[in-house]
Parts: structure tokens; C-alpha cells; sequence
């Protein structure tokens, strides 16, 4: 907001003033926002340039299904039916729909793991640790060939 603030307070081009690619450039911002942000300070002051808020739709959980939800997850795949202890979003979302009754895609079950503070874990396994496990000497010895 202080950059759109900043920019539609500065004087429009034609009147020995800074032109909008000057200023586009130096808030490395399009010429066109630096346009939009003129025009709503023309019609509407500063308040017209406060933030609506964060975009997309709002979330199809309630804060208390996201604790439930987080419950679920913390206590593991395998108390849902599965067999390993993996969760994948395909999952997560199973689960979501079976207990909730709602639907999320798999880029959506992402977005919303993300918003509740879980990240994507991938187990790893190092080349030397593969090679080892693959090798009859190092299933054997245990160590380095």
C-alpha cells in the first residue's frame, strides 16, 4: 500500500512531473498499476488504496475442523486404515471429504496444509546409502566398497 500511496501522490506527467514509467521503474511495478493506483487516489483518497484482503476463496474448513484435521494428521495414516505411514495429499483429501464431507483437490489439499503450517517432507535417501543397498558387499559388510 505505501508504494501505490507513494506513487499516486506523485503528479501526473504534463505538468513537469515525473512520468509513470519513471515511476513503474523505480517501485518495479507495471505502468499500469502505477495508472490504477492514480486513478483510485483521484476518485477515492487513500483509503481507496487499502489492501481488500488476501485473494482466492476462503477456506471450506472451519478453524475447529483445521484442529480436527490437524489431530488426524498428527496421529498418522495408519490410525485412518492405511498401511505405511505416508501421508499423501491424495489422503489428506480422502480423509477430509470421509470426515467432513467436503471436497478439495489435490493442489487445493496442498494449498490448505500449507495455510496450517505443514510442509512437504520427502523421505531422502542418499546416493551412497542407495549404492551401499544395492551392493552385495555393502548389504554384507555394512560399509564402503
Amino acid at each position: 500500500m505505501i508504494e501505490c500511496e507513494q506513487s499516486a501522490r506523485r503528479p501526473r506527467r504534463g505538468k513537469g512531473n515525473r512520468p509513470t514509467t519513471q515511476i513503474a521503474s523505480e517501485l518495479r511495478v507495471s505502468e499500469k498499476s502505477v495508472r490504477d493506483w492514480r486513478r483510485k487516489w483521484t476518485a477515492g483518497g487513500t483509503d481507496a488504496l487499502a489492501s481488500a484482503g488476501p485473494g482466492g476463496s476462503d477456506c471450506k474448513l472451519s478453524v475447529d475442523q483445521q484442529k480436527e484435521l490437524a489431530e488426524v494428521l498428527d496421529d498418522g495414516p495408519v490410525t485412518q486404515g492405511w498401511d505405511d505411514a505416508r501421508w499423501t495429499l491424495a489422503r489428506v483429501a480422502d480423509v477430509i471429504e470421509r470426515r467432513f464431507e467436503v471436497t478439495y483437490s489435490l493442489r487445493g489439499v496442498s494449498h490448505l496444509l500449507h495455510r496450517m503450517g505443514y510442509s512437504l517432507q520427502v523421505p531422502t535417501v542418499g546416493r551412497s546409502n542407495a549404492i551401499r543397498k544395492r551392493s552385495p558387499v555393502g548389504i554384507a559388510g555394512g560399509g564402503r566398497r
